[in-house]
């Protein structure tokens, strides 16, 4: 579809004068330990209660509710997840007292122009399991507790108590494992407020696909497999679907995603880095790490690991075609070698973000969820967009797939 410029020159205008002008204030927000939570058994992998970053809305936004979850991948087994308890996302007493509001979260109307004014809340991640597990059982060996569905709702209940029942407007969002968050309870955060309240959900870079490596081996579904047999998640994941697959099969996206009631937003890179890195090519299926330097840098593949990934890309717009069934949903494909776009300002909105249809993320978001205009664009293949924000890695960070986010 078409998408018409909008003035676009003048976003830019006003952001050049703000970040060259301006010193900018930065943002921190401070965190909220959910004490009450404990007593229901909804805690962290170590047992600590569950927490949130919260900045409190203003003015015309007073009633309008972001409720973004942070990433962090998952754990797949005991040992792992013993490793993960020792750390943020397994323990809110790793968590900063303080953190930084970016991007979607940030309080400023010219970089973030449909949302600064919002109740702006960001949900620490320390249960492993993208919030669907629930086991009740705990080995006191490990003393690990996998209570990632209560945790959801325990979270959910104290923002309604402080205000967020009185909702007008509200959108569950997240990055990476917390954008598939989002997919997997967007219904159930709708159900969970007010029936008048507009809802939408927004899935940034947490749209994982089910595709086999470069061994041709199905090495993420095993993985999906494992993570959904460990935490118990099973029975949390949507009925909708777990009535017609194996439950661990609704851990990913192309599965659950058509059958959401709520309209949907997918923000994803089409050579998404972490999908890349872990995914198409993780360590297993490259032992002699021929894929390391093009992982690290794409500019350096070869033409034959660029036809892999071009592939790639293939099977990940085929994954999408079950959420394209809804005219509700949104869409922001763009071509470039990126994990995670809304939470940093450079790629949500700046003086050199990534543009599709010369539209930038913020934009289309905005536009989508207050019904201005629709956005459904896929980008052409790479390396045809020069707005890109493409990863580059350092050599240390090709880390196995437990261990990354």
């Amino acid at each position: 579809m078409r998408i018409p410029d909008r003035n676009v020159q003048r976003w830019l205008k006003v952001l050049v004068c703000t970040l060259s002008c301006l010193k900018v204030e930065g943002l921190y927000a401070g965190i909220t330990y959910v004490t009450s939570a404990v007593a229901k058994g909804a805690v962290c992998l170590d047992g600590s209660p569950p927490a949130y970053h919260f900045d409190r809305g203003s003015g015309s936004g007073i009633n309008s509710w972001l409720v973004h979850i942070e990433g962090g991948g998952w754990c797949h087994n005991i040992t792992h997840c013993l490793d993960r308890s020792t750390t943020r996302l397994g323990s809110s007493t790793k968590m900063l007292k303080r953190l930084a509001f970016s991007g979607i979260l940030g309080n400023n109307h010219t970089l973030n122009p449909d949302f600064y004014n919002w109740n702006r809340v960001k949900i620490g991640y320390c249960d492993g399991a993208s919030f669907t597990g629930d086991v009740e059982s705990v080995d006191p060996d490990t003393t690990l507790y996998f209570r990632g569905a209560r945790i959801w709702i325990a979270v959910i209940q104290d923002l309604l108590a402080r205000g967020m029942t009185y909702a007008e407007n509200a959108i569950l969002s997240g990055c990476s494992a917390g954008g598939l968050t989002s997919i997997l309870h967007c219904d159930s955060f709708q159900a969970l407020l007010p029936s008048d309240t507009t809802v939408k959900c927004l899935s940034d870079a947490g749209y994982f696909v089910n595709v086999k490596d470069i061994s041709r081996t199905s090495y993420i579904k095993d993985y999906f497999r494992e993570i959904v047999e460990l935490h118990g998640s099973a029975k949390n994941l949507p009925a909708s679907c777990t009535s017609t697959m194996e439950p661990f099969l609704c851990f990913f996206p192309q599965y659950t995603a058509p059958l959401i009631r709520a309209p949907l937003f997918l923000l994803n890179a089409g050579y998404d880095s972490w999908q890349i890195k872990n995914i198409l090519v993780p360590a297993p299926a490259d032992p002699h790490g021929y894929w390391s330097i093009c992982k690290i840098d794409m500019r350096h593949c070869s033409s034959t690991q660029l036809k892999t990934m071009q592939d790639f890309r293939l099977e990940f717009l085929a994954a999408l075609t079950g959420a394209l069934r809804s005219p509700s949903t949104g869409m922001f494909i763009n071509s470039c070698y990126a994990h995670c776009q809304s939470e940093t300002q450079e790629t949500w909105l700046g003086i050199d973000s990534p543009m599709l249809n010369k539209t930038a993320i913020a934009i289309a978001i905005g536009d989508w969820f207050y019904d201005r205009i629709g956005f459904r664009v896929i980008d052409c293949p790479y390396p045809c967009d020069k707005s890109c924000h493409n990863r580059v890695f350092e050599p240390e960070d090709q880390l196995r797939l437990r261990t990354t986010y």
